[in-house]
């Protein structure tokens, strides 16, 4: 079994895990994390695109499930003599981990290298493809807010075009019952998706999730002076006011204060999850590992 998006996981599965999410997350407040269950086992990171809530969640979860933790040096690695990513999977496989996790600019990636992999392998991003664990940690931290997730109103705004997050939200979200609402600049819109301006969108909103401008992935700038993605597309204190009572505001990070988002709306005492993200994410991934491995071993 591996985790390369959210369609490759049964309805079951997705319980699961957001449920032993939730058991993960209480767990992780105690003073004392050590659980054991997969002492003698072998988890690899590799990580070809940066990375700070992902990669050190994925090594905090196995950490604290007991596995041994080998993050592989991409800068250091032979990918920087020439050897394809399909060699550096061979080798890898050669040295017999029990799960690879992955994170790499080409959409695709991850599948390519399951498809030589004798272990599981968890996608934690790829291209402008999807990002599975970032969705099932969205859901079950708006899960454990609200109590559910069918039937709320969800906006997910901004960069739809070059973002592998609001993929994976969209499908997961749909398959829980959302209303979901997806908005963004016209350029920033995938022909395949549809989707609606920001105030529409976050008008009624019970969750509004922001996404950073992937100015790196764009062809072209956007051309946008100070301040003017804000006002046109962003999340401000206006807007915001226009959601329904108790909304709450979600990033998967990294957040560009004042671009897509007012820094007093991200650092909201009671309406901003976004630290609550990351704390999920700990759990999340290590529900994930744990599933992997049991079907492995079993």
């Amino acid at each position: 079994m591996h985790l390369l998006s959210i369609d490759s996981l049964s309805d079951d599965q997705i319980a699961t895990i957001l449920d032993e999410g939730e058991r993960w997350f209480s767990y992780n407040r105690q003073p004392r994390r050590n659980d054991h269950r997969l002492d003698g086992l072998t988890i690899v990171n590799a990580f070809f695109e940066n990375s700070t809530r992902t990669l050190l969640s994925f090594e905090i979860a196995a950490n604290r499930l007991g596995a041994q933790v080998v993050t592989m040096q991409v800068e250091h690695s032979s990918i920087k003599k020439g050897e394809t990513l399909e060699d550096t999977a061979r080798t890898l496989n050669a040295m017999r981990p029990d799960i690879l996790v992955i994170r790499h600019s080409v959409s695709g990636a991850p599948a390519s290298v399951a498809a030589i992999m004798d272990c599981p392998v968890i996608n934690a991003g790829d291209g402008v493809g999807e990002h599975p664990t970032q969705a099932l940690l969205d859901a079950a931290t708006i899960r454990q807010h609200f109590g559910r997730i069918e039937g709320l109103k969800i906006a997910v705004c901004g960069d739809l075009k070059h973002s592998r997050v609001a993929r994976s939200n969209a499908l997961l979200l749909k398959r829980l019952g959302a209303d979901l609402r997806m908005a963004g600049p016209e350029s920033l819109i995938p022909s395949s998706m549809e989707a609606m301006q920001i105030d529409e969108a976050v008008e009624g909103a019970d969750v509004v999730m922001m996404l950073r401008v992937q100015r790196e992935r764009l062809e072209e700038d956007l051309g946008d002076a100070p301040g003017e993605y804000l006002s046109r597309y962003g999340l401000t204190e206006d807007r915001f006011a226009q959601t329904a009572e108790g909304a709450v505001v979600m990033h998967p990070g990294p957040i560009n204060r004042g671009v897509e988002i007012e820094g007093s709306l991200a650092d909201h005492p009671t309406r901003s999850l976004i630290v609550r993200q990351v704390e999920m994410g700990v759990a999340v991934r290590m529900a994930c590992l744990d599933l992997l491995t049991a079907s492995r071993l079993n």
